[in-house]
This record gives structure tokens, sequence and C-alpha cells, in this order.
């Protein structure tokens, strides 16, 4: 049985923000447990934001959440940190419209908080075990969660650009997998997304540092890879965090082919609309021995 975690005390990240360029000043906290993850707007009258499918309001270029008007957006990246270290109960105070985008990857957050510690708190957490397929489908794109004895993610991208053609990757996700094979692929655009998305006041905070950036015929950064595959891990690091918009660790394996952060919630809502297709269970045993490896990282 896992129990609910937190994490051990506070944590003080700043960064810049992806489309403001903006410093962003965000403030991890212990939460108690069964609070899940919190967004909190200090600019914004202490407007609190619950990661949860419910609060979704945006899916272009990241996952966005909003209450009473308030947004936070690019939360993918945190989340998915959170979820790949089993940290589900914690307060995000921001002083910004978005999470600061580090180096475009999960690797800082992760780094943080696992030299910070996990606190054990007093309650099971529950898995939301699949029972039967769940598919989902848009155009050329499709995702599916299906059973599975573990939790799994298989991935395939595919562009017609001369860098790269497809990418396909499939791995359990475990807190060893995820902080050494996911966390530190960066996120990735076209430049000519770039531009347009700045002509729109947006994208100020980005850059190289911060983003794989495709031109016309090649990778801008150079040979500055840190997989070979970077993309399609990038694709299952933002599904990580997507995912976990659902509540709870899902003991399933997800199918995705050119989907993308729309598709990660359409799935969600249809999981949870189909009620006969899942079940509440305590810690599957094949995911015991991943819980505990977070300190080995």
């Amino acid at each position: 049985m896992r129990l609910q975690n937190t994490i051990s005390k506070e944590i003080i990240i700043t960064g810049k923000g992806l489309h403001t360029g903006n410093d962003i000043n965000m403030r991890l906290k212990p939460a108690p447990r069964d609070t899940g993850i919190i967004f909190i707007r200090t600019d914004k009258g202490n407007i609190r934001i619950k990661a949860g499918v419910a609060s979704v309001v945006d899916t272009t270029f990241a996952t966005t959440l909003a209450s009473e008007g308030v947004r936070v957006g690019t939360v993918e990246h945190l989340l998915a940190a959170f979820s790949g270290l089993n940290i589900d109960n914690v307060y995000v105070e921001l002083d910004g419209p978005e999470v600061p985008i580090m180096d475009g990857s999960a690797l800082p957050f992760v780094k943080r908080l696992i030299e910070t510690g996990v606190a054990k708190q007093a309650k099971a957490k529950s898995f939301l075990r699949i029972l039967e397929p769940i598919v989902v489908s848009e155009g050329p794109s499709q995702i599916a969660v299906t059973p599975y004895e573990g939790t799994r993610i298989t991935y395939r991208l595919f562009y017609t650009h001369p860098a790269f053609g497809e990418q396909k990757l499939g791995i359990d996700i475990t807190t060893m997998n995820f902080a050494r094979e996911l966390a530190p692929a960066r996120t990735f655009g076209f430049l000519r997304d770039v531009e347009m998305l700045r002509s729109k006041g947006l994208a100020k905070g980005g850059s190289l540092d911060n983003a794989i950036v495709l031109g016309e015929t090649e990778v801008l950064n150079g040979n500055r890879m840190r997989f070979k595959d970077e993309f399609v891990r990038h694709k299952i690091l933002d599904a990580v965090g997507d995912i976990s918009l659902v509540g709870y660790p899902i003991y399933g394996h997800i199918i995705a082919n050119k989907s993308g952060h729309t598709l990660h919630i359409k799935l969600l809502k249809k999981i949870l609309s189909c009620r006969d297709s899942w079940e509440f269970v305590s810690e599957p045993v094949t995911m015991q021995v991943a819980s505990g490896m977070a300190a080995q990282i």
C-alpha cells in the first residue's frame, strides 16, 4: 500500500515565464493529505486553482488551468515532476500567470524535489485501474488506454521534417524511469510557430536555452540533444503531467499516436464518463518497488 506524499519542506524556485518573459517566483509548500495539487496566484488575491480536469481551460501549445477567471499556464512539466515522483499534495504559489519554463524540461523541478525529500502521509493513495479499452480519436491522431499490469505509456510521433520523421517509445512509468529517461527531455517547437506566437505578444521568454527549436531544415540548437529521441520522450513527459489531472495514478497502458495536450484531456474526460471501464484499487504490487526508488536517483 502506497501512502499519500507531500514535500518535506518549502521550496522556492525562480525562472522566466515562457510567454511573459518575466521572472516568476514560485513557492512549493507541503499540503495536508487529500489536498491534491493547488495553484495559488499570490498576485491575484490568492485565488486557488485545483489541478484537475475540470480546471482545464486551454490546451493550445501548453495546458492552462483557471478558476474565477484567473489562469495559470504551462503546468504540465511541474505536474509531471510531482506525478513521476509520487508526490500527491502540494500548494504551488505563483506571482505570475505561468509556471517558470526553466530549461524546458521537468529536470530542474525533479532535482529540487529529490533534494528536498518526500514526506509520507497517514492515508493510502488509491489507483484507477483500467478494466477495458477506452479510445479517443481526432483526425489522424488517436489516444487510448488499455488494461495493463503497471503504468505504461507508448507514444508515436511523426513529422515530415528533414531533422526527424518518426519517433516511437514505450516505457513503464516508475520513479526511476521518469527521473532518468523522461524528466530531462526538453520541449520543442518550430521556428515558424515561435514567430507566430511572438507576433501575438507571446513566447517572449522562449529561447534556445529552454526549448529545442526546429528551423526549415535543421535543429537550431545544433548537436545539444540530450537523447536521440528527445522529442518523443518529451511528449511522454507532457502526457505524464496531463494525465495526472485525472486525480489518481492510472494503472493501465496509454497508447498515443500523434497526440497532444488536447487529446490527453479528452481521454481523461472520457475515462471519467465511462465509469464501468475502471475501478479504484490500492497500490498494485508491481509498483511498490518503484515508489521507493527516488532516493537512489
